[in-house]
């Protein structure tokens, strides 16, 4: 069985009914969409996938510096004036 990873959960014929309210009483957490009792979805509000995304981009623009930090002994020194 695959783990389900979310505190709420909810079957499609729910989920069919009132997304609404299942939205409204996790209070911003995931629902995991069950079929079958098997996660097939995961259902989260507006505002927790922007949040996530803004992290993930943080995250990736991180692993960039990172791979930089290497090349800064190859820069080259240039004086704003003599542009």
């Amino acid at each position: 069985m695959k783990t389900v990873l979310a505190n709420y959960s909810a079957s499609i014929s729910e989920l069919k009914k009132n997304p609404s309210a299942l939205i409204d009483e996790s209070e911003g957490e995931p629902i995991a969409i069950l079929n079958h009792n098997r996660p097939t979805a995961y259902l989260i509000p507006a505002e927790t996938y922007e949040t996530l995304m803004e992290r993930l981009e943080d995250y990736q623009l991180g692993l960039i510096v990172n791979e930089r930090q290497d090349e800064k002994i190859k820069a080259v020194e240039v004086d704003i004036d003599e542009l």
